[in-house]
Protein backbone atom coordinates (compact mmCIF):
# COMPACT_ATOMS: atom_id res chain seq x y z
CA UNK A 1 0.00 0.00 0.00
CA UNK A 2 1.02 3.58 -0.66
CA UNK A 3 -0.15 6.36 1.62
CA UNK A 4 -0.64 9.98 0.66
CA UNK A 5 -0.62 11.92 3.89
CA UNK A 6 -1.14 15.44 5.17
CA UNK A 7 0.69 16.44 8.33
CA UNK A 8 -0.21 19.36 10.56
CA UNK A 9 2.25 21.11 12.86
CA UNK A 10 1.18 20.80 16.49
CA UNK A 11 2.70 24.16 17.44
CA UNK A 12 1.68 26.05 14.29
CA UNK A 13 -1.65 24.52 13.13
CA UNK A 14 -1.67 26.59 9.92
CA UNK A 15 1.44 24.72 8.69
CA UNK A 16 0.82 21.57 6.65
CA UNK A 17 2.98 19.13 4.72
CA UNK A 18 1.84 16.65 2.08
CA UNK A 19 3.81 13.54 1.18
CA UNK A 20 3.73 9.91 0.09
CA UNK A 21 5.14 6.79 1.76
CA UNK A 22 4.80 3.04 2.08
CA UNK A 23 5.33 3.11 5.86
CA UNK A 24 3.31 5.86 7.50
CA UNK A 25 4.51 5.21 11.07
CA UNK A 26 8.22 5.38 10.30
CA UNK A 27 7.76 8.36 7.97
CA UNK A 28 6.01 10.33 10.74
CA UNK A 29 8.88 9.42 13.07
CA UNK A 30 11.36 10.76 10.48
CA UNK A 31 9.46 14.04 10.26
CA UNK A 32 9.31 14.36 14.05
CA UNK A 33 13.00 13.53 14.50
CA UNK A 34 13.97 16.56 12.42
CA UNK A 35 15.67 14.53 9.69
CA UNK A 36 13.37 15.93 6.95
CA UNK A 37 14.60 19.42 6.09
CA UNK A 38 11.23 20.70 4.85
CA UNK A 39 9.47 19.91 8.12
CA UNK A 40 12.21 20.35 10.73
CA UNK A 41 11.29 23.98 11.50
CA UNK A 42 7.76 23.24 12.69
CA UNK A 43 8.14 20.21 14.97
CA UNK A 44 6.27 18.25 16.17
CA UNK A 45 3.87 16.99 13.50
CA UNK A 46 0.69 14.95 13.67
CA UNK A 47 -1.12 13.10 10.92
CA UNK A 48 -4.16 15.09 9.86
CA UNK A 49 -5.30 12.86 6.96
CA UNK A 50 -4.04 9.86 5.05
CA UNK A 51 -5.41 7.96 2.08
CA UNK A 52 -4.26 4.48 1.04
CA UNK A 53 -3.69 3.49 -2.60
CA UNK A 54 -2.77 0.10 -4.03
CA UNK A 55 -1.40 1.72 -7.21
CA UNK A 56 1.73 3.86 -6.81
CA UNK A 57 1.01 5.94 -9.91
CA UNK A 58 -2.43 6.91 -8.59
CA UNK A 59 -0.89 7.79 -5.23
CA UNK A 60 1.77 9.98 -6.85
CA UNK A 61 -0.84 11.69 -9.02
CA UNK A 62 -3.02 12.44 -6.00
CA UNK A 63 -0.05 13.77 -4.01
CA UNK A 64 0.91 16.00 -6.93
CA UNK A 65 -2.69 17.27 -7.15
CA UNK A 66 -2.82 18.05 -3.42
CA UNK A 67 0.28 20.23 -3.83
CA UNK A 68 -1.47 22.47 -6.40
CA UNK A 69 -3.59 25.47 -5.47
CA UNK A 70 -6.85 23.70 -6.24
CA UNK A 71 -5.63 20.58 -4.43
CA UNK A 72 -4.83 22.58 -1.29
CA UNK A 73 -8.28 24.18 -1.46
CA UNK A 74 -9.85 20.72 -1.87
CA UNK A 75 -7.93 19.34 1.11
CA UNK A 76 -8.80 22.32 3.30
CA UNK A 77 -12.50 22.01 2.50
CA UNK A 78 -12.96 18.24 2.20
CA UNK A 79 -10.19 16.50 4.14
Amino acid sequence: MYFVYILQSVNMPEKHYTGITEDLTSRLAQHNSGSVSHTSKYLPWRIETYIAFSDVSKARSFEKYLKTGSGRAFAKKRL
